[in-house]
């Protein structure tokens, strides 16, 4: 990174900027710039489910709080498309839902939700063909989760159990930190029944996925010894439950992380999306074992993707969906790993849910480049082509988008080809040099598709109105690549996975996109410790920083994190008091320890009630900055009441106007020595 000081240098940069504007904007003036104001009002469909005979999709959509009203988070409504009428209709508006399903024999929608009265949420239901929402059945505690019978009358749900009250004589309560937290049970009961008891599964633990058996006469479950995230993540066993007598009748033995359970059509087996062992970071395997119990087989093991979603749609069948490096394809595939087929390879939407009907329809929703998050119908005829259902912000119709598209490079050590997304410049003319934002995905076990890449924490089309690129690195250790790249970054924190994302910047300044002197970096969580990293360790090659919930210090973090186990098990594969050398390395590994090589602007960003990675990572780089660096111009945000990331519209908006500014203030001019912008964000009034 050049630091520019002289007045000439200035004055270069400063007439640059003035051209730069005119050029674009004299460009632009008639079209719609994408502002965080427009991202902050962004609808999205969220889920679908359709029905078993393929008339109906239900969906949910996801409607953001007014940021200039309340600090609130989003409401999620429930809409239902009628296939052979072509039109939606909004069956419940009035607050969230969650947990959409069709009841089994009843011309119904189900759905979670709470309203006044409630012991949090309770179980509703719609006819479809419209009316109000009728509550089947409340609980003395919140609902969590639900899965019909196939009577459509009785339920397996789970809920808290009661916390322990405190006998003490004081008048408050203290926290005492990781105890008296409640479990999740699962109980059976009959909706019909207005007064039956719900019977209780006593399993130890807590317990999260349920599934009924085809006949009816079982449950498979998931249960963790603790209601702790790393158990969660890391200890699920899966247990067979006999739905008469409540008893285990059946274990399987799996271990690591799992994402669904579902059964085949004769009951005798089940399938599992899960890791393939403890070491894996993601549950994006499929496995199949025996409905008696026993060791799950991987199916498809050299498979160079990630399952996102399964369901066993015949026999010898199971349906799913498939992220493939950038792109996503839903398909079948056998039980024994044969007769591989994709039903659609998408290329031009990102895919993220699915749902078959009996009949071989789907439902899908996607985004593309170009909107975010619809809802998609896949007719069961040949060679059928996906029809877009939604249309929301239509805003959007007037906006004019910088160019997206997929780059492939090669890592400096040869050994992976990475791919990720560039985001052009509106109106960008070719071989222009331009300031360029790195935007890295957490995880790092995630990873970017070729789809809609705008939010409050992602510059995407927002910085591409403003004369900047955008580029989405899939650096090694992603997901949708392989279980041999997703794990080809454990032991290596911040080695060769942070060295593919600086090739990736190598390869835009290669082709004559990117501005060498003006690179800038940012990312939440394992992306926020990108940034740091980038703006410490990489400090000569990056000129502006954001860092969102990041790492700083990778001997504190473990102490003060969620998920200690889950870190050790599929990242660093070594315990740092193992020797004295593992201390050094997890130090070396840590942007603090490289802060004497900072000249970076930094813009630190954290949520005071974070848990995963706690708040003190974002003071300690802040404080060594200060002190080591005093000339580094740094500034740290608190956002009360948020956690590992901004859920609130208020706190969204905030955000993306400050990442903006910061980047204004020292990426576009490249100028490090530039003051301090005023430390309350310039938001505009509503509708500016």
């Amino acid at each position: 990174m050049k630091i520019m000081t002289r007045d000439a240098d200035r004055l270069t940069v400063f007439m640059t900027l003035i051209l730069s504007f005119l050029f674009i904007h004299s460009i632009s003036f008639a079209q719609t710039e994408i502002t965080p104001q427009h991202i902050s009002k962004v609808t999205a469909v969220t889920g679908s489910a359709i029905s078993d005979d393929g008339n109906h999709i239900a969906y949910t959509v996801s409607v953001p709080s007014d940021p200039y009203l309340e600090n609130a988070g989003s409401q999620t409504e429930l809409h239902v498309y009628s296939v052979s009428e072509g039109i939606s209709k909004p069956y419940y508006t009035s607050g969230s839902v969650s947990g959409v399903q069709f009841r089994p024999e009843n011309n119904s929608v189900s759905f979670l939700a709470s309203q006044s009265g409630d012991n949090g949420r309770a179980l509703y239901e719609v006819p479809l063909d419209g009316g109000e929402a009728v509550k089947l059945f409340g609980f003395e505690r919140s609902i969590l989760s639900y899965s019909w019978h196939n009577d459509g009358n009785h339920i397996v749900f789970t809920a808290f159990d009661a916390a322990e009250s405190s006998d003490s004589p004081l008048p408050y309560t203290a926290d005492v930190y990781e105890e008296n937290r409640p479990n999740r049970k699962a109980y059976i009961t009959n909706v019909m029944h207005s007064n039956h008891t719900p019977h209780l599964i006593d399993l130890e633990g807590s317990v999260y996925m349920m599934a009924w058996s085809p006949e009816g006469s079982r449950i498979a479950v998931s249960a963790a010894p603790t209601p702790t995230v790393d158990d969660f993540y890391m200890a699920q066993q899966v247990f067979v439950i006999d739905y008469r007598t409540r008893e285990v009748v059946a274990e399987v033995n799996n271990e690591g992380k799992i994402g669904q359970i579902v059964w085949s059509p004769d009951g005798t087996q089940l399938a599992l999306r899960a890791g393939m062992d403890i070491h894996d970071p993601i549950d994006g395997r499929i496995l199949i074992v025996s409905a008696e119990g026993g060791t799950p087989r991987i199916i498809d093991r050299g498979f160079e993707g990630k399952y996102e979603h399964i369901d066993w749609t015949d026999t010898n069948e199971i349906s799913f969906l498939a992220s493939i490096s950038t792109s996503t394809a839903i398909g079948t595939i056998r039980p024994d790993g044969r007769s591989k087929n994709y039903v659609l390879e998408a290329d031009a939407h990102a895919i993220t849910s699915f749902s078959k009907a009996t009949g071989g329809a789907v439902s899908f929703t996607a985004s593309t480049p170009a909107h975010p998050t619809e809802l998609f119908h896949l007719s069961a005829r040949r060679n059928a082509e996906p029809e877009r259902l939604t249309h929301h912000n239509p805003w959007l119709e007037e906006a004019e988008l910088g160019r997206q598209e997929v780059v492939r490079y090669t890592a400096r050590d040869g050994e992976f080809d990475i791919e990720g997304m560039l985001i052009y410049p509106v109106n960008y003319s070719e071989g222009t040099r331009v300031p360029v934002i790195t935007v890295v995905h957490g995880g790092p076990e995630a990873h970017y598709s070729n789809g809609w890449l705008t939010s409050y924490s992602m510059p995407g089309q927002m910085a591409a109105a403003k004369g900047y690129a955008v580029f989405y690195p899939n650096y090694r250790g992603s997901t949708g690549r392989g279980v041999d790249f997703a794990y080809s970054s454990q032991s290596d924190l911040a080695g060769k996975e942070f060295d593919d994302v600086v090739d990736g910047v190598d390869y835009l300044i290669e082709q004559g996109v990117a501005d060498r002197d003006r690179i800038g970096v940012t990312g939440g969580s394992y992306g926020g410790y990108a940034s740091a990293w980038m703006s410490t360790y990489y400090s000569d090659r990056f000129a502006a920083s954001v860092m969102f919930v990041g790492i700083s210090n990778n001997l504190s973090k473990w102490g003060t994190s969620d998920i200690p186990d889950e870190l050790f098990l599929v990242h660093s594969r070594e315990r740092m008091w193992e020797s004295d050398d593992m201390w050094m390395n997890y130090l070396k590994r840590s942007p603090v320890y490289y802060v004497d090589r900072s000249q970076t602007p930094i813009l630190i960003m954290h949520g005071a009630e974070d848990t995963r990675v706690h708040p003190a990572q974002s003071l300690e780089l802040y404080r060594h900055i200060k002190v080591r660096k005093p000339d580094v111009p740094v500034r740290l945000v608190w956002y009360p009441g948020e956690g590992h990331g901004n859920t609130r519209a208020s706190s969204r908006l905030d955000y993306a106007y400050r990442m903006l500014r910061w980047f204004d203030t020292y990426l576009m001019t490249g100028d490090a020595d530039a003051e301090l912008p005023h430390w309350d964000a310039p938001i505009p009034e509503a509708g500016e």
